[in-house]
């Protein structure tokens, strides 16, 4: 019986059952003959071959995490033996190994079915820039693939294998994603190592993930993420596992006068309802001025890193431009009107643009923006090579710029049927939490994936972390709440929330005289006690002594007991103090209570 979803859950599921990998391999070329779309590879492996590889994977291992998935890769990225292109013939030559990456999800079992077109040498976001037959969009052949990264976002799309690899430094992992109806993980830069990618810009470029689901999306991610020693921009991270988002993000997005949907009312109409969705997740949405936002975005074809493009392929273009697609040379040629100066200026002026959005970033948790402002069709970039193009990167280009991680991620349909599409945005290394609010939007939306005509299975996201070893749990009872006075003396020191449960019957609460801010001083009484309200909370233990010197008396930090029973560090007040408080217990929480006495 034929495998409907490539979801990962659904195969390892399926594997576990005592399906084979063969199995999956055979339907996976099955789906590519029927699709039939000859723009998808530019490298298609011969079945036989990966059959065998599949047949080597041996019994079931469930220490493999992606034993037995099936993927392919966009053609700037080396699989050994075989040819890398990048989309442009007089440049191809045969990979020597696989890149670091592909090595790493291949040594965690997923197998590699071929290699993606492109644009050419990754320079645009349409996905009709390679000398290629043209990929067609899996929802609606009229509309462009997307690119650079085209091919992989099309495969993904129709569901032909569980996820993909692309690249991303001006959108392309994430708006082939909004036109495919499916996930593009943007991760910060250097968590995946460019070891073995023709580059485009070295210094802002990473390999991105296309996947049906945030989970699958991020399950890869969390697989691939090893440090290079050999990739000098290779970053070491310690990235946390998927898990629900903590209530009570703060979202920002771009102020009425910053959205910007080129005359596209249902795009509008489509993004508002998204927010509205975040907003059901408890999420507080508030407006800024995207000016700095979109200043750099101007920057990254117009500036310095243009030239960064052109320091990849400068041999082809002077001996053989004829070799180069005539739109990537036209935009690439910019560079030869640039000076060393000119760039220097260009680094300058990033810096005072990122400086000028600090404020604005520094009071938000993440940003949430259109994918893309509006959609447009072959005949559109016929008519007009550059212009689509350019509005295509409108709240894309200055992410990496400003070393940002993104997540895309379908939301509901818009009105007229095409796909909706909202992006995530933090800053580096906050991959984990704009991934869990993103599974969440992604799972309350619950549109078809790419063009299956299916729904993705339920994935019950954790909402409970676990601390890890360089982290310790505090209980928190009043001010350092989410969303009280006290939370920044958690976040600035990069806490994160665990849980929000309560203690064990056996306390009072008491709301101590002074302030502002009012505080609560939390008791053992095993007589008379009662359950009340707790965040719990994973600080940095190398954080523990700075914060616990600024808690003055008469609390302190002791040891009480959570609903669960386990034990936690956490606020507690002297006995002496509560004679001079008023018991507060019968609220059952320091929120409940400041809202009786609003």
């Amino acid at each position: 019986m034929a495998t409907e979803s490539f979801e990962i859950s659904v195969l390892t599921a399926e594997y576990v059952s005592g399906k084979s990998p063969e199995e999956i391999i055979e339907e996976v070329y099955s789906r590519i003959e029927t699709v039939n779309d000859p723009g998808i590879f530019l490298h298609l492996r011969d079945k036989v071959e990966v059959v065998a590889e599949a047949a080597n994977l041996g019994e079931y291992d469930p220490e493999r995490p992606l034993w037995g998935i099936p993927f392919v890769i966009k053609d700037n990225i080396d699989l050994g033996g075989a040819p890398t292109t990048a989309a442009c013939p007089d440049f191809t030559y045969i990979a020597e190994k696989d890149a670091f990456v592909v090595a790493q999800l291949r040594a965690a079992g997923a197998l590699l079915i071929g290699k993606t077109n492109l644009d050419q040498f990754a320079t645009g976001l349409v996905g009709v820039r390679s000398p290629y037959p043209i990929p067609k969009n899996a929802v609606d052949p009229d509309i462009v693939p997307g690119g650079s990264s085209s091919g992989s976002g099309v495969a993904v799309g129709h569901g032909i294998v569980s996820f993909s690899l692309g690249t991303d430094t001006a959108g392309s992992g994430r708006v082939p994603a909004a036109l495919n109806n499916i996930v593009g993980l943007k991760p910060s830069l250097g968590a995946l190592s460019a070891s073995g990618v023709v580059p485009a810009c070295r210094t802002l470029d990473t390999i991105s993930i296309f996947a049906l689901t945030v989970p699958d999306a991020f399950k890869v991610f969390r697989a691939a993420a090893k440090f290079d020693k050999a990739d000098a921009y290779s970053r070491r991270f310690d990235f946390l596992p998927l898990t629900a988002s903590q209530p009570g993000l703060i979202v920002a997005v771009p102020d009425a006068n910053s959205l910007e949907f080129f005359g596209d009312d249902i795009q509008a109409a489509s993004f508002a309802a998204s927010l509205d969705e975040m907003r059901n997740l408890g999420c507080t949405v508030t407006e800024i001025d995207f000016t700095p936002f979109f200043e750099v975005a101007k920057m990254l074809y117009e500036g310095a890193w243009v030239a960064e493009r052109m320091s990849v392929i400068d041999g082809l273009m002077k001996e053989t431009p004829e070799a180069v697609h005539p739109v990537t040379r036209k935009v690439v040629g910019m560079a030869d009107g640039l000076t060393a100066v000119d760039a220097f200026r260009g680094i300058y002026r990033l810096a005072e643009l990122t400086r000028a959005a600090e404020p604005a970033l520094a009071a938000v948790d993440l940003l949430c923006v259109p994918t893309i402002p509006t959609f447009y069709t072959v005949r559109d970039l016929d008519a007009d090579p550059i212009g689509p193009n350019s509005r295509f990167g409108t709240y894309t280009n200055f992410v990496n710029l400003m070393d940002m991680c993104g997540i895309a991620v379908p939301t509901r349909p818009r009105s007229d049927g095409r796909p909706g599409s909202v992006t995530l945005l933090a800053k580096s290394g906050e991959d984990a939490l704009i991934a869990g609010l993103a599974a969440q939007l992604h799972m309350v939306c619950n549109p078809e994936m790419g063009a299956t005509r299916m729904h993705a299975a339920n994935h019950d996201l954790p909402n409970q972390y676990e601390p890890t070893d360089g982290e310790m749990e505090i209980a928190v009872v009043g001010a350092h709440m989410s969303g009280l006075p006290l939370n920044h003396e958690l976040t600035n020191r990069g806490a994160r929330l665990l849980n929000a449960t309560t203690t064990s019957p056996d306390y009072r609460l008491y709301a101590l005289p002074g302030g502002p801010p009012a505080r609560p001083g939390l008791i053992c009484d095993n007589e008379n006690g009662a359950k009340i309200d707790i965040e719990i909370w994973a600080m940095p233990k190398s954080e523990i002594g700075q914060f616990m010197s600024g808690i003055p008396a008469p609390l302190s930090i002791g040891t009480l007991k959570a609903a669960d029973g386990h034990l936690v560090k956490g606020f507690l007040v002297e006995h002496m103090a509560i004679a001079a408080s008023e018991d507060v217990t019968d609220y059952g929480g320091w929120r409940a209570y400041l809202e009786s006495v609003a």
